[in-house]
């Protein structure tokens, strides 16, 4: 599978790029699995609402969405 996807034309930088944005994605889903488990420990009522904010600010906006997990250490974690 992986010999066949290198023959094609463009098949080595489609798989990187695909290793990238897997990587990334990983990166997304483990800082939200933090940002929510933290939330729920500490007793915040908002534990979903910090997760799906992460979660999305970070797929949607990529460096960008680094502001809503620096939001939530900031004010959430009171």
């Amino acid at each position: 599978m992986l010999l066949q996807l290198l023959q094609i034309p463009g098949g080595p930088e489609l798989l990187i790029i695909f290793l990238i944005a897997f990587f990334l994605f990983v990166i997304t889903v483990g800082i939200t699995y933090w940002v929510y488990t933290d939330a729920t420990e500490r007793g915040n009522d908002n534990a979903t609402l910090w997760a799906i904010a992460t979660f999305a600010g970070l797929f949607i906006l990529g460096p960008l969405g680094a502001v809503v997990p620096l939001a939530y250490l900031v004010v959430g974690r009171e």
